[in-house]
């Protein structure tokens, strides 16, 4: 299933959860720098698009286009692998948490970086040493998310294709923007079938197997086991469960 056709299936309700969080926002806004002219490639809704600059929107899904709030930047019904602009048409092209989405993440980050001279990528490590294993989700509860990333170019491979640095967001504990990663301290979250409704993962993975991790993370909930594995983190603000920057 395509990234437009995943959202197409599943984005009815994105706006409930998914929302620009300020701080995230601050990150990916100073990594655009200067730039008064930016591209969004993989849009969606409008979240992360900066404020009082020249924005173009890309965005594949026609379910996602119409849930873009009135007076958001013009949208273009396009894909990241075939950006219908020029060659060096804006100053910074900007994509926020869909790379992973994209059929070929190698030809759409080189179109970021054909069409702009800068490029900012919000998006995560998917390594064994990165989000994998350092998120307690994935680690011990969706094992499975493995299996729908194998195979895709590594975020080593991508900042190499486009000359990008990677530098780490640490998300905040009571994140506004409900991705994947966000309620890393607030576990019960994933218990919401409103919450999991608007992180694509959910939708990937067979019924039966969310329904395996909701159950056994519900009864370490219960049980006090959740909170003993993950004591430590009790005590952050902030953590680093894989995100990315990637800036080239």
């Amino acid at each position: 299933m395509s990234g437009a056709q995943l959202y197409d299936t599943i984005g009815a309700t994105y706006t409930v959860t998914r929302r620009t969080d300020p701080r995230i926002a601050a990150s990916i806004w100073a990594a655009l720098g200067d730039a008064r002219t930016v591209v969004n490639v993989g849009a969606g809704t409008g979240s992360y698009e900066p404020p009082g600059r020249d924005v173009t929107a890309v965005e594949p899904s026609a379910l996602m286009r119409a849930q873009r709030p009135a007076g958001a930047a013009p949208c273009v019904a396009a894909a990241a692998e075939n950006l219908p602009f020029e060659d060096q048409s804006f100053d910074a092209a900007m994509a926020c948490s869909t790379v992973h989405h994209w059929q070929d993440p190698i030809a759409g980050l080189r179109e970021m970086r054909r069409v702009a001279r800068r490029v900012v990528v919000f998006t995560f490590d998917d390594s064994d040493t990165g989000g994998l294993r350092r998120f307690w989700l994935t680690r011990d509860y969706l094992p499975e998310v493995a299996d729908l990333i194998a195979g895709r170019p590594s975020l080593t491979e991508q900042a190499r294709a486009i000359g990008a640095r990677i530098e780490p967001v640490l998300i905040p504990w009571d994140c506004a923007d409900g991705f994947f990663e966000a309620y890393w301290r607030r576990p019960a979250a994933y218990l919401d079938e409103d919450v999991r409704r608007g992180i694509s993962v959910w939708a990937r993975v067979e019924q039966d197997v969310e329904h395996r991790a909701v159950r056994n993370l519900r009864a370490d909930l219960v049980s006090g086991r959740w909170a003993e594995r993950n004591r430590e983190l009790a005590a952050l603000v902030a953590a680093d469960v894989g995100l990315r920057l990637l800036i080239a």
